[in-house]
């Protein structure tokens, strides 16, 4: 498939490490990823009338990321999230509200734009709002009548989600990606037995929600793909961790253009642990300036 069109619906925002605020957000780090790896993006989203708003948008057209479906919201500022990090590189985060990813409204050129993707992402803190999550679902099950492959990353930020979020978010999908941290929680709310090993628990998963693939990233240790007819545990990639901003979002895109190009499973698990074990090495979620053709030190 010569450039797949994804969709990557959700949050643009700043992530205000101590030193300097960079450009982030998971469905905004996933559409520059996905960009880089060769993919076709547009995005969903929401930024205000400000400085912030108006960076955003052009670190993403920079990206060649389409923006024409990102709202300008007057009086609520663009979404930011304050970051520490510990002495592994491992977040932890303070979002902050109100945001304007909290008011991304249904548009009418939604339908006929939604039905000419391959995919569509999606995750469940992008959903926090009710305005939001209404759009954001409406445009997932537009894309389910189409039979067009949707992809979840679940994304558990306290307090921005539910147990009826995180089931309904999975029963509109295709593909799960979630993370080793996030399986107990995932599970409980979707009835499903937490088991000892983790494939067991993801496989059943796959099997109640009828899902194409389930994924889960653990870390330093690799990740577990589950799909109807296979199973891959890829070993991590040994890195130099600056931070992990964003690595599970680069994971995702190569995920995403990995199935879409029709690539075997093994082969899309390693380069999904490849690429982001080398976002590890970055500062931040994204390289600085965009990068075209993809470099050896990406991979």
């Amino acid at each position: 498939m010569n450039m797949p069109k994804i969709l990557s619906c959700g949050e643009v925002l700043w992530d205000l490490f101590p030193e300097r605020a960079r450009f982030g957000g998971a469905s905004a780090n996933f559409a520059c990823h996905t960009a880089i790896l060769g993919g076709q993006v547009s995005m969903l989203s929401a930024v205000g009338k400000d400085a912030r708003g108006d960076q955003a948008l052009s670190i993403l057209k920079g990206f060649d990321i389409d923006t024409s479906l990102i709202q300008r919201v007057a009086g609520t500022p663009t979404g930011s999230v304050g970051i520490r990090l510990d002495v592994t590189g491992k977040p932890t985060f303070e979002i902050h509200s109100p945001s304007a990813w909290d008011c991304i409204a249904w548009e009418n050129e939604l339908d006929s734009r939604v039905a000419r993707v391959d995919a569509i992402y999606f995750g469940t803190l992008g959903q926090r709002s009710e305005l939001s999550r209404a759009t954001i679902q409406q445009a997932i099950q537009l894309a389910k009548s189409h039979k067009i492959l949707r992809v979840l990353d679940v994304n558990l930020r306290k307090p921005f989600y539910d147990a009826e979020l995180i089931h309904d978010s999975i029963s509109q999908t295709s593909v799960l990606k979630l993370s080793e941290e996030e399986l107990v929680e995932v599970a409980a709310a979707c009835d499903v037995e937490f088991a000892a090993n983790p494939e067991t628990t993801l496989r059943q998963l796959l099997t109640r929600f009828k899902l194409d693939l389930v994924v889960m990233t653990r870390g330093a240790e690799g990740a577990i793909l589950v799909s109807p007819t296979e199973s891959v545990v890829q070993p991590g990639i040994p890195t130099i961790v600056r931070d992990t901003v964003g690595a599970g979002d680069s994971f995702t895109a190569a995920i995403v253009i990995g199935l879409l190009r029709g690539d075997p499973l093994a082969a899309i698990a390693r380069t999904a642990c490849e690429i982001a074990a080398a976002v590890c090495m970055l500062d931040g979620a994204v390289p600085e300036v965009p990068i075209s053709p993809l470099p050896e030190s990406y991979l």
